[in-house]
């Protein structure tokens, strides 16, 4: 793995719909989605940004599978096995076991000690993995978890991928906002949810303008949850949800 250690590597959308979320998602945020071509690999598909990159795996949910649609984050790390069981020790939990993708590299489903679920790996690629990346359109520029406790998950997720908070921003009522950087870069950020919410990360995409993409999404079949608004630094955010229930958010310029 070529990435420092904590990086996100990789995201994948799971769907009740592949199809349809293939047109969405490539009107919205301009993704080429083609078939993985891997042997074994079934309907998996990789969603591509305007400039080559691979970024994202798009699959169907089994049927009968408990879980809903959704997005989720890949963390690099150098050793699966290992991480897996600091991940345990620290009160989180496994939910698929280490394994072996040929020709991919070795992964497992975890969970944070507050119920978040995501996935450790190590790629067998010997390129640098630019799935997250801050500005270039397509590429996912922002994380945010919104979590039953804030604190202890800061503490979790520092302890297993060193992510640190360094600044945080007060908003009033509704916390603190607490900014996370990893290997000298802003990634994302945490909050406590607020009544009513679900323990949730949301992975902001980067599109080349908001106002251009709010039209798509809900022409589209998606939802505006939030947004479109301004935030510190001059970018503008929107907070959606596609035609098939997975949470989504777009940062970009007006």
């Amino acid at each position: 793995m070529i990435n420092p250690e904590g990086s996100p590597i990789w995201y994948e959308l799971m769907t009740t719909d592949a199809d349809g979320a293939q047109k969405f998602y490539a009107d919205v945020v301009g993704w080429n989605i083609a078939p993985s071509g891997m042997e074994g690999a079934g309907d998996y598909h990789i969603l591509t940004a305007p400039d080559g990159q691979g970024l994202a795996g798009l699959m169907t949910l089994p049927l009968g599978a408990s879980m809903k649609p959704g997005w989720f984050c890949y963390i690099g790390v150098q050793d699966v096995d290992a991480t897996a069981e600091k991940i345990k020790s620290l009160g989180g939990s496994v939910h698929m076991g280490p394994q072996d993708i040929p020709g991919v590299g070795r992964s497992a489903m975890v969970a944070d000690p507050q119920g978040m679920m995501f996935y450790i790996m190590r790629g067998d690629s010997q390129q640098e993995s630019q799935a997250f990346h801050v500005t270039a359109p397509g590429h996912c520029g922002w994380h945010e978890l919104a979590t039953s406790n804030h604190k202890a998950a800061l503490a979790f997720y520092g302890e297993v991928f060193d992510w640190e908070n360094n600044e945080t921003m007060p908003m009033g009522a509704m916390g603190d906002y607490c900014f996370i950087d990893h290997a000298g870069q802003r990634i994302g950020a945490m909050m406590t949810a607020g009544a009513g919410w679900t323990t949730r990360s949301t992975y902001y995409f980067n599109v080349p303008s908001i106002d251009a993409a709010v039209p798509k999404i809900t022409g589209g079949g998606g939802t505006v949850t939030m947004g479109p608004h301004e935030v510190p630094g001059g970018m503008h955010i929107v907070m959606c949800i596609d035609p098939q229930g997975a949470a989504f958010a777009l940062v970009g310029g007006k």
